[in-house]
């Protein structure tokens, strides 16, 4: 690695998904109406927990809050690549490629521990009922949740640096955002150390997060099998399903993504699974959680109604 510290090119160019103009236009109206449904559903779904009393427990507080990451770090990359589906030359500043990467990390590291959070607060309650209320208390889910961005903050912060010390001597990005594996391809030297410290970082945030979750639902699968009557496992296993669902999603595209050398596969590949995790995922965890909860189906029907009410009644007080 040489010693220079700084970028040799101020703006880099962004490959996009694809170089065929005949599906710039299908693809922009395909992200633009999977960026649509996850603004709805994210946001409608924060909004649904904040307003029905019901919700208020440490599962959908912290359901509100993986909500809001993915929200967010959707948000980071989307809008972006919109734009760059219907300009002719996709140019992103050095800074602005920077602040993506960070604010994109922050929030995608984030979502790894807010996961492994939810893991232990259905470990509590399945294995711990009666304590559920002491130990999940409003002050250790808000410490957990704090924890969580503070994660995702921390571990950004050292990603970042680490592309900081990189020189780079091209500016087209085989990519359509700014990701530490296509910029790191940019580098006028050699990345060994830098690519090593990124795999080890990368796999301890996956490897620490994954860890809780898995031994969290080998304490759940003790406890539910030690339950007598089949109704029972039926609900304790209801209350895990959605969960498990996100686990699977996310962490299979992320550890396809950063578990492996950055030669390991070919850009089609990568593409396909960043766009997985940074815009499908994002979407279908509020329909994942919305269709197998039913206290989410029935407070959101509850709402529905009392709106349906509210402008009948304003109705027939201006008729």
């Amino acid at each position: 690695m040489a010693p220079e510290n700084h970028s040799t090119v101020t703006e880099f160019i962004l490959g996009g998904l694809t170089n065929r103009p005949e599906l710039q236009l299908p693809l922009f109206l395909l992200f633009l109406g999977i960026c649509s449904v996850t603004t709805i559903g994210n946001l409608g779904m924060v909004t649904l927990i904040c307003l029905n009393a019901q919700l208020h427990t440490p599962m959908y507080y912290f359901l509100s809050n993986l909500s809001l990451v993915d929200l967010c770090y959707s948000s980071v990359i989307t809008p972006k690549m919109l734009v760059n589906f219907v300009s002719e030359k996709n140019i992103i500043s050095y800074a602005g490629c920077m602040s993506q990467l960070y604010f994109f990390l922050v929030f995608v590291i984030a979502e790894g521990y807010m996961l492994s959070a939810m893991a232990y607060d259905r470990y509590v309650a399945i294995c711990s009922p009666l304590l559920y209320n002491i130990i999940m208390s409003h002050q250790i889910c808000s410490l957990l949740v704090a924890v969580v961005y503070a994660m995702g903050i921390i571990g950004s912060a050292v990603e970042n640096g680490l592309m900081f010390k990189l020189s780079y001597c091209e500016k087209l990005i085989s990519h359509y955002f700014c990701d530490i594996v296509p910029l790191m391809k940019l580098s006028c030297f050699s990345i060994y150390d830098i690519e090593m410290t990124t795999f080890f970082l990368g796999g301890f945030n996956i490897i620490a997060t994954s860890l809780t979750i898995f031994v969290s639902y080998a304490f759940i699968l003790s406890s539910i099998l030690h339950i007598s009557t089949t109704e029972g496992r039926s609900k304790a296993f209801s209350t895990c399903s959605s969960h498990l669902a996100a686990v699977a999603l996310f962490y299979g595209s992320a550890s396809f993504m950063y578990l492996k050398p950055s030669t390991a596969s070919s850009l089609a590949q990568e593409n396909v699974a960043s766009v997985f995790y940074t815009t499908v995922i994002p979407m279908l965890n509020p329909l994942i959680y919305s269709l197998r909860s039913k206290e989410v189906k029935a407070a959101l029907q509850k709402t529905l109604r009392r709106k349906l009410l509210g402008c009948k009644c304003h109705y027939s007080f201006s008729g």
